[in-house]
């Protein structure tokens, strides 16, 4: 782990030009495991504070994103709930890149090509920091969760499984 990547990704060029305090996490992913869980472990964080950006389409066709801790699962139906959208479902991981413009296992929040719905797990507010992907695999960011929201013109909502 180290504390500066080496490149600057787009979400940290959007970052530094927004002048938000960050911190960034460089991981090695050459063993394939790019999963929330396992990039919590190899940054040495909880995984309680390690997020995960999920995309989801609604019923009325529009694109929703959801970023909820990776120890937890997203509620579908309190995900819907909080779009107000009848239901959403996962978009495909082919469909990652053409919505987003990243690749599953480097989906940020910040920076997608449009700006979506976004919704933040409500424990996130009870934190000082969160770390999502920089929008590449093997980077992180961390940052204040609220200022995190304000970026995405997010909100918080109780998103996730219990």
């Amino acid at each position: 782990m180290s504390e500066k990547a080496p490149v600057k990704t787009n979400v940290m060029r959007i970052l530094d030009k927004a002048k938000v305090d960050y911190r960034t996490f460089e991981y090695d992913h050459d063993d394939g495991r790019i999963d929330g869980n396992a990039i919590a472990e190899k940054i040495g964080l909880p995984e309680d504070r390690v997020f995960k950006t999920l995309v989801t389409k609604g019923s009325g066709g529009g694109y929703f994103v959801f970023v909820v801790p990776v120890c937890s699962e997203l509620d579908l139906k309190k995900a819907a709930r909080a779009a107000g959208e009848k239901s959403v479902s996962m978009i495909p991981v082919a469909d990652i890149n053409k919505v987003t413009g990243y690749i599953r296992g480097g989906c940020s929040p910040i920076g997608m090509k449009k700006l979506f719905p976004t919704f933040f797990d409500s424990s996130a507010l009870s934190l000082e920091t969160v770390t999502v992907s920089a929008g590449k695999i093997g980077a992180q960011i961390c940052l204040d969760p609220r200022v995190l929201a304000e970026l995405c013109h997010g909100q918080f909502a109780d998103i996730r499984e219990m």
